[in-house]
């Protein structure tokens, strides 16, 4: 079903690590520039690399101020992705290795405005007692919310689809762990494919009060608007209606180029509303 982006007023910003990948990243911005849009987020721009050099950081910052786009949302360092990591918060012995890319991370966003930031829950670790993760989780959690919040900004945190080891799933393994970090800076990220995938995607506007950040891509698949059957039109709708007013992240993998993916999204929509 192709999406009708006419239907509600929220603004869309495009992913650069899944967007524009036909570009080096420090080329995205630019480039999501020339195709209409005013605001980008991204994943950890800088690898594997928890405190990366000071040219890189300039490098990135400068990347971003001189397309004139704003950054929106920035993910901290989850680890080695690439070989299946899925972020530190969870991870004993990892906390001040995670504390010093934090503390680069908003660096990034003092210069460029940025004020929220997505912390990966980690992956289960084989030999270490679920409930010990749990607990470093929700100190390393309480840790950057309110640091976080000193920045006057939001952390988000999201259940994850089609990661076997990655414990936070469901919307509501989530909302617990919101629940015992009890801290108003801690948010969730509503990302609607993984909704999709699981099957809780009907329920998303109830929580749109605690929600701090919305991505979408369709399901199944994980592409673009309209390559599956997802009615995204649908629950972007009844959360703008619930009162979510925040960006929504376009993290879909481009079935074919990115600029040819886009077709379903008119360009004077791709400004911010």
């Amino acid at each position: 079903m192709t999406p009708d982006p006419t239907l509600h007023g929220l603004s869309f910003d495009a992913h650069l690590s899944t967007l524009f990948t036909e570009r080096p990243l420090l080329e995205r911005p630019r480039v999501a520039r020339e195709a209409g849009f005013d605001a980008v987020e991204c994943w950890w721009p800088f690898d594997a690399v928890a405190v990366p050099s000071d040219a890189a950081v300039d490098a990135f910052v400068s990347a971003i101020t001189d397309a004139g786009v704003r950054l929106v949302s920035l993910n901290f360092f989850a680890g080695d992705m690439a070989a299946g990591d899925s972020g530190l918060v969870s991870w004993p012995g990892r906390q001040e290795e995670l504390a010093e890319s934090v503390e680069v991370a908003l660096d990034i966003a003092d210069r460029l405005g940025t004020r929220r930031f997505n912390a990966l829950y980690g992956n289960r670790l084989d030999g270490v007692d679920p409930e010990e993760q749990d607990e470093v989780a929700a100190a390393t959690l309480d840790t950057l919310a309110r640091r976080v919040g000193e920045f006057d900004g939001k952390l988000v945190l999201e259940a994850l689809s089609g990661r076997p080891a990655y414990p936070l799933t469901t919307t509501a393994d989530a909302l617990a762990v919101l629940d015992r970090v009890g801290r108003p800076e801690l948010t969730l990220l509503t990302d609607l494919y993984h909704r999709a995938v699981v099957g809780d995607i009907d329920t998303v506007a109830e929580q749109a009060g605690r929600t701090g950040h919305v991505q979408l891509a369709d399901a199944p698949g994980r592409r673009e608007p309209g390559s599956g059957t997802t009615d995204l039109d649908r629950h972007l709708a009844a959360l703008e209606a619930a009162g979510y007013d925040g960006f929504v992240g376009l993290e879909y993998l481009p079935s074919t180029d990115t600029l040819g993916s886009l077709d379903w999204l008119p360009r004077e929509r791709r400004g911010i509303r």
